[in-house]
């Protein structure tokens, strides 16, 4: 199955020749075109692409307000800015853009941003298989059953394991490595002796004394630590 691709920009002639760079690369069509950014908004709520090339000066919606209204639409659509004009760059990455193309860009260069872009979506694909599945834990009521995708984070503290999800936290007798046998480990990473934390969940990364860091992630107050050694590899996995 091809990636969709929703093309915005207000020149009919840049239109054919990124639809025709779209067209020789495997994995990705062109599925609808926009004139105009307001328009580029309803095609994006109507087709949900899963890429979005827009042009920044456009009539109406410029690229930008564009690209945060299709954010709000389609979230997990990749948005990538494709002007002549450098200036926007900074805009651009405040509403996360995937990439930034200046006119007139090779077609090797747009093929390699698509490339890393189809394994981002693979990637992510897999993890949301992974994260249907269930994590049968034992407390002291009985058994709870936990979805693997609302994990947060995992800590081990004073004998007990607390599980921290998007709904809660959970306590287990179970301890962190009987728990790590259970989770993918594309998914998740054992940062610590006392946690486990869920990759996607983080959202920033601070140093925590000499050997430490501390995570903090994009959902609740709770934070994690990562030793060094694993922030090197979880630095890896999210540049990736």
């Amino acid at each position: 199955m091809d990636f969709k691709v929703l093309l915005a920009d207000d020149e009919p002639a840049m239109r054919l020749v990124l639809r025709k760079m779209i067209e020789k690369t495997d994995g990705f069509a062109v599925a609808g075109e926009a004139r105009d950014g307001e328009e580029a908004v309803e095609l994006a709520a109507s087709l949900l692409p899963d890429v979005v090339f827009l042009d920044v000066e456009m009539p109406g919606l410029s690229g930008i307000e564009a690209a945060r209204a299709i954010s709000e639409k389609v979230p997990g659509a990749a948005i990538i800015i494709a002007t002549a004009h450098a200036q926007y760059m900074p805009e651009a990455f405040e509403v996360y853009a995937a990439d930034y193309l200046i006119k007139p860009f090779k077609a090797e260069r747009l093929q390699q941003t698509l490339a890393k872009l189809r394994v981002n979506f693979e990637k992510r694909a897999a993890n949301t298989a992974a994260g249907r599945k269930k994590l049968l834990l034992r407390n002291h009521d009985g058994m709870i059953l936990v979805d693997v995708g609302d994990i947060i984070y995992i800590q081990r503290e004073e004998g007990t394991t607390e599980i921290h999800t998007t709904d809660g936290v959970y306590t287990t007798s179970d301890s962190l490595g009987k728990i790590w046998e259970k989770l993918d480990p594309s998914l998740f990473m054992r940062s610590h002796r006392s946690y486990i934390i869920n990759t996607s969940a983080v959202k920033m990364i601070y140093p925590f004394g000499r050997w430490t860091y501390l995570v903090k992630f994009k959902i609740g107050e709770g934070d994690a630590l990562i030793t060094r050694e694993k922030f090197e590899e979880l630095q890896a996995v999210l540049e990736n």
